[in-house]
């Protein structure tokens, strides 16, 4: 640490350095057009999965270029889903990242799987394609790798590999709606895609989720699981022109989206493209600013092309900074900032250090990133002077931290 270094802060005084009310680090975009479709969907009385559910899964369909898509309750019973539609048994092994919400991993567990943790690329913080490679044996039945903060990985090498190998791959692009790899949206190339629509996604539905793939028996199995295996939907069996009588195939869930979130989900959809851009514009604005601060690493972009989808803002507070990664978020949110911590390395969790086989010494660079990244503000309804007046307390923030180490 030199105590010397300073940021400017456009000399604005100290009492002006704060948001007069609490800045969320993410806030959902949902228009009055939005509303008033929810609105006119509980007002029809088909409020669970119906014809909305139908037409959102036929315009994500349209949006993603894949052939079939299922909406469920969440993108974690959908990642399950996937895995138990695949036959994956105990024993077999199933590869993903430490550096990912804890949902990536249950659903493994859930699935009766065994989660293989391997190490990220420190510079694009995806997992690490190498790592992937030697973490595979014979026991290796899927792959499941996560576009972190919506960066896709490299599809290209990754479906190489897994051809090689012989092994499916799910993508956890929970983070990736609007994200695009070689001029294709995610879903358009691979095996299968399972989106997220929480309330801090580019787009929501509340809670909620889908599955993409391209295998229609496959997707014709999915459907059924997501719904108790039952071998038609509900909405088919009560209508005029539907039958009470069914059957039930296989065990199934109950992890089926409701119209009241296809309504939602078909205006955002609508909008998603525009919002990325908004995204885009922010996070560039970003890291333009805060190139000179050398207490914070920025992500760095690979070199195949891509549409980053910019679901969150990562930076990394350095060894060298007066600062540890929570001590600025807690001064952030003295400042009425809000920060997101995205994430904490998965094994190092008690529960998942504990059922979990792997060696933590080759996992350095997911424990490194997991103790210092951060989520800064990021939201449509941002504007550049918004991220300037973060830019600003941060820096601000630090060059009272330094004033002090240097007394």
């Amino acid at each position: 640490m030199t105590a010397s270094t300073s940021f400017s802060t456009d000399s604005l005084p100290a009492s002006s350095l704060a948001f007069p009310e609490f800045f969320p680090f993410t806030r959902p975009f949902l228009d009055e057009q939005t509303i008033a479709d929810v609105g006119d969907c509980l007002r029809s009385g088909w409020i669970t999965t119906g014809p909305r559910v139908q037409a959102f899964e036929a315009a994500l369909s349209a949006y993603h270029q894949a052939p079939h898509v299922i909406c469920v309750a969440s993108a974690t019973i959908g990642l399950q889903i996937a895995l138990v539609a695949l036959d994956i048994q105990p024993g077999d092994e199933v590869i993903t990242t430490s550096l990912t919400f804890v949902a990536t991993i249950n659903s493994i567990l859930h699935a009766g799987a065994t989660p293989v943790l391997v190490d990220i690329d420190p510079e694009t913080l995806n997992i690490d394609l190498a790592a992937v490679e030697a973490a595979i044996t014979p026991r290796t039945k899927a792959i499941m790798p996560v576009h972190f903060a919506g960066l896709p990985v490299d599809l290209d090498g990754f479906y190489a590999l897994a051809q090689r190998h012989n092994i499916t791959i799910i993508e956890d692009a929970a983070h990736a709606s609007g994200a695009f790899y070689k001029g294709r949206p995610i879903g358009a190339m691979g095996d299968i895609q399972v989106l997220s629509f929480h309330p801090n996604k580019n787009m929501t539905t509340g809670e909620g989720g889908a599955i993409l793939l391209r295998d229609a028996d496959l997707a014709a199995k999915i459907r059924q699981l997501a719904f108790h295996g039952i071998d038609r939907n509900a909405w088919n069996r009560f209508g005029k022109t539907g039958t009470q009588n069914y059957d039930v195939v296989l065990p199934g869930f109950k992890a089926n989206m409701m119209d009241i979130q296809a309504a939602m989900g078909l205006r955002q959809l609508e909008k998603l493209d525009a919002c990325v851009a908004i995204r885009k514009m922010l996070a560039e604005t970003y890291m333009t600013a805060l190139a000179d601060n050398p207490y914070l690493r920025m992500v760095s972009l690979p070199s195949y092309e891509h549409t980053h989808g910019w679901h969150l803002m990562t930076v990394q507070v350095t060894d060298t900074a007066p600062l540890t990664r929570d001590e600025l978020m807690a001064h952030l949110k003295e400042r009425n900032v809000g920060t997101g911590l995205h994430y904490q390395a998965c094994h190092q969790h008690s529960y998942i250090a504990e059922k979990v086989k792997m060696d933590p010494a080759a996992l350095g660079q997911s424990a490194r990133v997991g103790a210092q990244i951060l989520s800064l503000p990021l939201h449509p309804q941002m504007t550049k002077d918004d991220v300037h007046k973060v830019v600003r307390i941060i820096n601000d923030v630090f060059n009272i931290a330094m004033e002090k180490a240097s007394t």
